[in-house]
């Protein structure tokens, strides 16, 4: 029996990503959201270290369950900031530049913001 394969969606390509050989970069990256979002990240990085330490300390579970929440706002923070540079670069260039290229934004965009609402 003979099974079709869904066609693998193609990324939307635009003036804001290169690709070389580790993938795509983005190039149209605000240096100040990037130091912004690397400051968070490193900041996130030490409370998820915190968070090991408490799990070692046996400490008190609603302040494990706190810590936790400030971690994942703090990821969700990030990925609104990524959200908005590719809104306003990767995929409004897209959408002005074809049909295929804005078919193919609007599937990743709808892509992006399910996983991100999970």
């Amino acid at each position: 029996m003979a099974t079709s394969h869904k066609p693998l969606p193609t990324a939307a390509s635009c003036s804001c990503a290169v690709h070389d050989h580790g993938g795509r970069k983005a190039v149209a990256v605000d240096p100040g959201i990037k130091d912004k979002n690397l400051k968070r990240l490193r900041r996130v990085e030490g409370q998820v270290r915190g968070l090991q330490k408490m799990i070692e300390e046996d400490r008190y579970c609603a302040d494990v369950l706190t810590q936790i929440s400030s971690v994942q706002e703090a990821l969700r923070a990030v990925g609104r900031e990524l959200m908005r540079n590719h809104l306003k670069h990767c995929a409004s260039a897209a959408i002005k530049s074809s049909d295929a290229d804005a078919e193919a934004m609007y599937d990743e965009l709808v892509d992006m913001i399910y996983k991100s609402s999970r």
